[in-house]
């Protein structure tokens, strides 16, 4: 017990740099009050002294601003940074070394019983107001950004951004041995996609008014004359300076198209 105690309190001082000490972290982290009357709440609910452990869950809430379900599964090294408003789900599990910021939801979408809420794998880190909906993973090491929206699971080393969430694999090496708190590192899938349509229809409309004095010129022959130039072929591969995202694959981008 004493143990466990150790390695929530070291979870709390590795990853907030505003926490000084050890008896500071004890009297004022809501998040680390809110895990140890989860741990009571979870023993009673396993034990099957289940209307116990939802007593021990609710007056936490209240103390707290934090709701668990006492069926949750949470692994070692969990840390809720400011915490308030968040709210995890009966069959929500949590691996090791998670971390969620303040009005997270892991929460279900379906009203039948048995698994219906989110699995979050070891070293995950989910911003600010995002919601996780449903019986998805989120693989090992990636990052929800604030306020995103997941509704589908999430592969391994990843990040997602946007309502609903958009999926960028990274490519860059990540230090799985740390927490990625690079919250300011999100990806705009969506506004450089527009960029691309857009940069490829202003070359169309410059090569139409070039050839605006041979009307047999087919459209065709203008369209593969400007994929031919500057990389206006919408799948990142064009040899001009501008950068065009690939097309997602199976609605995962490519972290190499958004320098992460």
């Amino acid at each position: 017990m004493f143990k466990t105690i150790n390695n929530d309190l070291n979870a709390v001082l590795n990853r907030d740099p505003a926490a000084r000490n050890k008896l500071e972290v004890i009297l004022n982290y809501s998040g680390l009050h809110a895990l140890w009357g989860h741990r009571v709440a979870h023993w009673l609910w396993v034990h099957r002294a289940r209307l116990l452990g939802r007593v021990v869950s609710q007056v936490t809430r209240t103390l707290t601003g934090i709701e668990i379900h006492p069926g949750a599964k949470i692994g070692q090294g969990f840390f809720i940074d400011h915490g308030m408003g968040v709210v995890i789900g009966e069959t929500s599990e949590i691996g090791d070394n998670v971390t969620l910021y303040h009005g997270v939801t892991l929460g279900g979408t379906s009203l039948e019983k048995g698994k219906r809420h989110p699995t979050l794998d070891d070293n995950v880190v989910v911003g600010a107001g995002a919601k996780i909906l449903g019986a998805i993973e989120i693989g090992a090491n990636s990052r929800i950004g604030a306020n995103a929206v997941v509704v589908k699971d999430v592969p391994t080393n990843s990040v997602v951004v946007g309502v609903p969430g958009q999926i960028v694999h990274r490519s860059k090496p990540y230090d799985e041995t740390l927490p990625d708190l690079n919250h300011n590192q999100m990806p705009d899938t969506i506004g450089a996609s527009l960029i691309a349509v857009m940069t490829r229809l202003e070359r169309i409309e410059k090569e139409l008014a070039h050839h605006a004095e041979h009307p047999v010129v087919e459209l065709e022959t203008v369209l593969a004359h400007t994929h031919e130039n500057g990389s206006s072929n919408g799948n990142g591969n064009g040899n001009g300076k501008s950068r065009v995202p690939h097309i997602p694959d199976h609605g995962v981008w490519r972290g190499e198209d958004f320098q992460i």
